[in-house]
């Protein structure tokens, strides 16, 4: 029995992520399915979401010190896709105080988010080997801090970033398949992480400091890795975003932003990645909805409609009712796995194949 533990241990530890993959899977092929525009774009702006929300949980979910500065991140990742993505004669117009290596590039869309995710990464790590001193109340103060910080220097920043107005021309066509690929990326990463020595020293640093630090595991460490990996990931959901609208502005990823996040991350379960990929779902839909209905729709023969502003106050009014009754969120800290019957099965397929093998071996050598 126990020289087949390591299969059913190797099936348990990954099904996660290969269980969230084929459901987003199975989701963008019944929206494309349905061959409507608006359902795509509305599926797109959902997989962004889950690539930011995900992106936050590797460090919020597995430190359990909740940031405010993620959207700093996905900041400068957007600025940095339009300074490498946007035509040359564009970038000259609108943005003359940029360098001129920077002013005639002009990159591949892979190879922008690639670089721009870096930099958002480069960036955590240089606020990071600050921040992550910290713990509890005093780090997520100075996250917020970070935002505001980014979010000041980037909307004063006329001569490279166009200032506190929008800036436009970021080449779009982002395709639902290119967004699902990181959308899986950011799903395996996280689980990774989530699942190696560093992510679980800083769950145990989370659940028990003292005792973590007694055991030997440098709390600092572990907190950084996570948030570099984290700003990586934001980084790229920043880019996306860019690439999704074409025009970005400093407040685009400010507090608006950064509280819709973080609701997704609470409502759906903060200390779990099926969590994370849940609470987007779940408030993305809700607030598709909702905004539909502030336009009026039609409804069985009748038109239906709410007052405007009535989705944000509603979303917001559920997150409070979850925390109260669901404080946890829907899911927990449990993650979505294959049953244990599923597991057992493996396991005895797996002796039967190593008994046939066995018994052929020897009838051979006979």
């Amino acid at each position: 029995m126990s020289a087949n533990r390591p299969l059913q241990r190797l099936a348990a530890r990954h099904a996660t992520s290969v269980i969230l993959s084929l459901a987003l899977l199975a989701t963008v092929l019944l929206l494309t399915g349905l061959a409507s525009p608006l359902v795509v774009r509305v599926g797109i702006g959902t997989l962004i979401s889950v690539v930011l929300v995900v992106g936050l949980f590797i460090f919020v979910g597995n430190s359990g010190i909740l940031s405010f500065g993620h959207l700093g991140f996905a900041t400068v990742s957007a600025y940095a896709t339009a300074w490498l993505t946007m035509r040359p004669a564009m970038k000259k117009m609108l943005l003359p105080g940029l360098p001129e290596f920077i002013l005639s590039a002009q990159w591949p869309s892979f190879l922008a988010t690639l670089a721009s995710g870096l930099l958002a990464g480069l960036v955590a790590l240089a606020s990071g080997v600050f921040i992550m001193r910290l713990s509890g109340v005093a780090a997520s103060i100075a996250t917020l801090a970070l935002l505001a910080i980014v979010n000041t220097v980037y909307a004063n920043s006329d001569a490279v970033t166009g200032g506190v107005g929008s800036l436009a021309g970021i080449p779009t066509g982002l395709g639902i398949w290119t967004v699902l690929g990181w959308a899986v990326f950011a799903i395996v990463v996280a689980h990774i992480h989530a699942t190696s020595a560093a992510g679980l020293a800083l769950k145990s640093c989370r659940e028990d400091p003292i005792a973590a630090e007694a055991c030997g595991i440098r709390g600092f460490r572990v907190r950084l890795l996570a948030y570099v990996l984290s700003g990586f990931v934001c980084g790229i959901a920043g880019n996306l975003q860019a690439r999704y609208l074409g025009v970005i502005s400093p407040d685009s990823f400010y507090f608006g932003a950064t509280l819709l996040a973080l609701a997704m991350l609470i409502v759906g379960g903060m200390f779990s990645l099926t969590g994370a990929v849940a609470g987007v779902v779940a408030i993305s839909v809700a607030m598709e909805v909702l905004i539909r209905l502030e336009g009026s729709i039609e409804l069985f023969g009748f038109t239906v409609s709410i007052p405007a502003g009535t989705a944000n106050f509603l979303i917001a009014a559920a997150m409070c009712v979850a925390l109260v009754k669901r404080p946890q969120g829907l899911v927990g800290d449990r993650e979505i796995t294959l049953p244990a019957s599923l597991l057992g099965k493996l396991d005895r397929h797996a002796s039967n194949s190593k008994n046939n093998v066995g018994t052929t071996t020897v009838e051979n050598t006979l």
